[in-house]
């Protein structure tokens, strides 16, 4: 093994190869949209792809790649949207805190005329194998449209919870200082997620002692919005009107037209004809808003926590022990009055506070 070589040209060596032949083919130029989910791709061979003029790349994908060092990608970004940076980078859209996209499954007729007579000879080449797949793939939407099944609502807007992990778990939200990344990106780079635009985060809204920083958006309500307004103070992000910013890249990557707006429009069941409004909050401004177990959201407009709740330490979680004095628990119940507390311990307290202690203090509202 040469000994000048690098950590990352080491792990990047097989993508690098693959670059390398297609080049030669006269063909990595002419690659507009590139996926490398799962693979091994350092931060090293992302600055390649969008600084170095053999790319073309408008769109990239590189969600759950391997061998990724964060910190050198932030550094990246960073450096090709610099406002001293002679030209904007060719890239677009990055995919980047989204899951890999589930591979076609083909069906049982590919799978039978693939491991019989026609496997080898032309359909072994690499293109053939490529269109193949293609095929398998064309056949699966032709089936789905044939048997009139109605394709369903981006995840983005059917979301309520999580939008990022699983069972609306915390474990994939990204970090918080990719906040600043995106920020710095805004206008040149979009990404398979957005900042967001809560009051706190605007100063003209917000005294400057309770601002927050530039947060992810990962907390969604779709449409619904708010309980009892059914919308937000900032205004609901509405697809062809609003500022591209506003919404995310959706998976897949878009195959056939490499843009910003093929990327984030979403796919609409035959139901709707335009996209509905989106709404989508970072954990903090949903704090005490927001019931991670029925999902109910009450916006700034809508309800002022009393002073008296404001004052006491919270709990995460409802396993805490409720410890509280009896007096502030029978102000949280009281739902006849003007300032009854809304959420307490991420339950609301209408309904999932109540079915959560019932059952763990025995016959304490007896």
């Amino acid at each position: 093994m040469d000994e000048s070589l690098t950590e990352d040209d080491f792990y990047s060596g097989p993508l690098r190869g693959i670059f390398s032949k297609l080049e030669r083919q006269h063909l990595i130029f002419n690659v507009k949209t590139m996926i490398l989910d799962g693979l091994s791709v350092p931060a090293e061979l992302v600055r390649d792809i969008i600084v170095d003029d053999r790319f073309n790349v408008k769109i990239l994908s590189i969600r759950k790649v391997t061998n990724m060092n964060q910190r050198g990608l932030q550094s990246v970004l960073r450096y090709v949207v610099r406002p001293s940076a002679s030209s904007l980078p060719r890239l677009k859209g990055l995919y980047l805190f989204g899951h890999k996209d589930a591979a076609a499954t083909p069906s049982s007729r590919d799978t039978s005329m693939s491991s019989g007579r026609i496997s080898a000879g032309v359909m072994s080449s690499e293109g053939a194998q490529i269109g193949a797949e293609w095929n398998a793939r064309s056949e699966v939407a032709l089936s789905a449209a044939l048997l009139g099944h109605d394709q369903p609502l981006e995840e983005w807007w059917r979301t309520r919870g999580n939008v990022f992990g699983p069972n609306n778990t915390i474990k994939d939200t990204p970090s918080s200082d990719w906040a600043d990344i995106l920020l710095a990106c805004q206008g040149v780079i979009a990404f398979d997620a957005v900042l967001c635009r809560g009051p706190r985060h605007d100063p003209s809204q917000t005294a400057p002692e309770r601002l927050l920083r530039p947060a992810i958006a990962s907390i969604g309500f779709g449409a619904r919005g708010c309980e009892i307004c059914g919308s937000c103070p900032e205004q609901p992000a509405v697809f062809d009107r609003d500022a591209d910013c506003y919404f995310p890249l959706l998976a897949p990557p878009p195959l056939h037209a490499s843009t910003i707006r093929s990327a984030q429009r979403p796919t609409l069941p035959q139901s709707l004809e335009t996209p509905p409004p989106l709404i989508l909050r970072c954990t903090e401004c949903v704090r005490d808003r927001w019931c991670q177990r029925c999902n109910k959201w009450w916006c700034e407009n809508c309800y002022e926590e009393p002073f008296s709740r404001a004052k006491r330490q919270h709990h995460n979680s409802p396993e805490d022990g409720f410890q509280e004095d009896s007096g502030w628990i029978a102000e949280a119940m009281n739902s006849n009055a003007g300032t009854a507390v809304k959420v307490y311990s991420n339950l609301c307290v209408e309904s999932c506070l109540v079915s959560e202690m019932l059952p763990v203090a025995d016959g304490m509202w007896g």
